[in-house]
């Protein structure tokens, strides 16, 4: 019998591995969505270790992407990742299918097919719309060269982005002053929400 505890460590090594190498994504970010995603879970009784796979594995990819330039394949990396890693421990085919569609579905390109995929969504938001997060990813942008300003755009956007995700009532319930205070404070500095 497979214990999932197996699959989530494996899946934390292999994720952490990924941050470490590539630097993306920030450390802070991927705690935050782990996190957020449990606390969620724990709330909406929703399968907790589906819910942990997928906010570990929807961006494992994405420093890979980032160096390769091929950021919009990311989510796509991600899931032929996660679909190697699972089959490693010959899960029941429903619970794969879950954890795949929490990864596929976190930017919401494609439908989610159950709950857990929604909480991994709304627990992405989390890394753009709560103000500590995203002050790092903008300290982290100019620290790899970008201008303050091409820095601030980018973290309006994902502002933006990850505003137009949230689903869940409690989550935009949460977030939306935050969503606001962000908002003024980036027409302030005359930002444009715009990817560099």
């Amino acid at each position: 019998m497979i214990k999932m505890q197996e699959v989530i460590q494996k899946a934390m090594q292999m994720a952490v591995k990924e941050i470490e190498e590539t630097g993306l994504p920030l450390r802070i970010h991927f705690d935050s969505a782990n996190e957020k995603g449990q606390e969620l879970a724990e709330k909406l009784g929703a399968d907790k270790e589906v819910v942990l796979l997928g906010t570990m594995l929807m961006d494992v990819k994405i420093g890979q992407a980032n160096k390769e330039g091929r950021n919009k394949e990311h989510v796509a990396m991600s899931a032929a990742y996660a679909r190697e890693l699972l089959a490693e421990f010959n899960l029941p085919a429903e619970k794969v299918k879950k954890v795949l569609n929490c990864i596929e579905a976190h930017h919401k390109d494609v439908p989610f097919i159950c709950k857990e995929a929604e909480i991994c969504a709304n627990a992405d938001c989390y890394r753009m719309l709560v103000p500590k997060n995203l002050f790092l990813l903008i300290a982290a942008k100019i620290t790899l060269g970008w201008s303050l300003q091409d820095a601030l755009n980018f973290a309006y956007y994902k502002v933006e982005e990850k505003h137009n995700i949230l689903t869940l009532e409690m989550c935009k319930k949460e977030l939306e002053s935050n969503y606001q205070m962000l908002r003024k404070l980036f027409e302030a500095l005359e930002a444009k929400p715009v990817i560099k």
